[in-house]
């Protein structure tokens, strides 16, 4: 058995960032983190990415470089008060970079201590988080940093490190390792270099000869766990809510039922599973049944605030909803098309009947002359143009096949028969 009682992840951390593997990115030459760093000064940012790509590291490689006072504190166990003293500290010393592990778990009172420190300069924060922290950052810290998206490792990249690893540890390196397989040792860690190297220890570890030959069998015998355990950090991870949103989208609602299941049993974040079903109720339900936006909407809310175990009540009966409900995705369609239109076209005129009028002089020039207000017509509707002349009478939606859509369609054929006939 190995002495040291520090896992191999820490021992051969890197201290440089072209000791960095993976993330070349923001790490490698001509980068924004490498100009940043020869520039002497880096702004407060957020590190987004999978578990075990490098976001710890980056931090501790940026403040080694920076040669500047460097703090950490984890989301999970600290509080206000533990955010106040660095800052404390921080004003001391002149300025400190301040690295929090899962930022996304500060709540909302949390995140706002941070905001006069990094505003003021007093700390430089490195924040890191799993989730996309549009939706876990409040807007008012987000706006005072710069997200930077760190990449999942390759197959290339994580075999670099075990070799890195075999190399470079001291402890490794007095024991003789064959490599005959290592689809195991990448599957069972799931992209994560941490859980990687520490699994490669750990089957060296309990290996009793001098040589070690590595396969999938040792390894999985070692590790006590089968490969297709859903992993919420790994590979499986995406497997899995791709099924469940699969099988929503086929209206199946005992597939969708049985991969949710499985992301509850895996311990998944309630409002990841609920943030999905919210997309999908607009994305592939949309308007053939506009409730379904309403009922997501409500999930998401409720299961945020009651948590696990009976927000697993609310999740179920919202994905069997969704699974149930007609399907369209004409909505969604409309928009990539609308996008594309204006991609193509550019910034169009807008017509002057339907130009905001403001001033007399803006009124004099013609803006909003020939407008129609619709509530003055039989039927609140008065057929004018609305769209630039250059696309004139474009159909960007057009109504899915489906009884609520066919009515919409039966609507709008006797409104604009004389423009878009559908």
């Amino acid at each position: 058995m190995f002495e040291s009682v520090q896992p191999l992840a820490e021992r051969i951390r890197p201290s440089r960032l072209d000791e960095l593997i993976g993330q070349e990115h923001l790490t490698g030459e001509g980068s924004i983190l490498n100009r940043a760093l020869r520039a002497g000064s880096i702004p407060s940012m957020i590190l987004w990415g999978p578990p075990g790509v490098g976001k710890t590291t980056m931090a501790n490689i940026i403040a080694n470089e920076l040669k500047t006072p460097f703090y950490t504190l984890s989301a999970i166990n600290a509080g206000v008060k533990d955010v106040r003293e660095v800052i404390d500290k921080a004003r001391r010393q002149q300025h400190a970079i301040l690295f929090i592990d899962e930022i996304h778990r500060f709540n909302k009172s949390q995140q706002d201590a941070l905001l006069g420190a990094v505003e003021k300069g007093t700390i430089t924060l490195i924040g890191a988080t799993t989730e996309n922290p549009s939706f876990e950052v409040n807007a008012a810290l987000l706006s005072r940093c710069q997200v930077y998206v760190l990449k999942s490792l390759q197959e290339e990249d994580l075999l670099k490190l075990i070799d890195q690893a075999l190399k470079r540890d001291q402890k490794l390196s007095e024991r003789s390792v064959t490599l005959e397989e290592t689809q195991a040792l990448l599957n069972i860690s799931g992209g994560d270099a941490r859980k990687l190297l520490n699994l490669l220890e750990l089957v060296i570890q309990n290996t009793q000869d001098q040589e070690v030959i590595i396969t999938n069998e040792l390894v999985k015998s070692v590790a006590q766990q089968r490969v297709a355990i859903y992993d919420k950090s790994g590979e499986q991870h995406y497997d899995i809510i791709s099924a469940f949103i699969k099988s929503l989208r086929g209206s199946d609602p005992n597939a969708a039922l049985y991969y949710m299941a499985r992301m509850i049993e895996g311990g998944e974040d309630v409002k990841f599973i609920a943030r999905r079903m919210l997309i999908l109720a607009s994305e592939d339900i949309g308007m053939a049944n506009p409730t379904a936006l309403v009922i997501a909407t409500s999930t998401f809310q409720a299961v945020t605030m009651i948590g696990y175990p009976e927000a697993e009540i609310i999740l179920s009966q919202c994905a069997v909803y969704l699974a149930t409900s007609p399907k369209s995705n004409a909505s969604y369609l409309a928009i990539k098309k609308a996008r594309s239109v204006v991609r193509e076209t550019g910034d169009l005129d807008v017509p002057m009947s339907i130009r905001n009028a403001p001033t007399r002089l803006m009124k004099d020039q013609g803006y909003g002359q020939g407008y129609k207000y619709a509530h003055d017509f039989s039927g609140n509707f008065a057929e004018m143009e609305f769209l630039p002349g250059e696309i004139r009478g474009s159909k960007l939606y057009d109504p899915g096949n489906n009884p609520r859509e066919e009515e919409i369609r039966k609507r709008l054929r006797n409104l604009w028969k004389s423009k878009y006939g559908y």
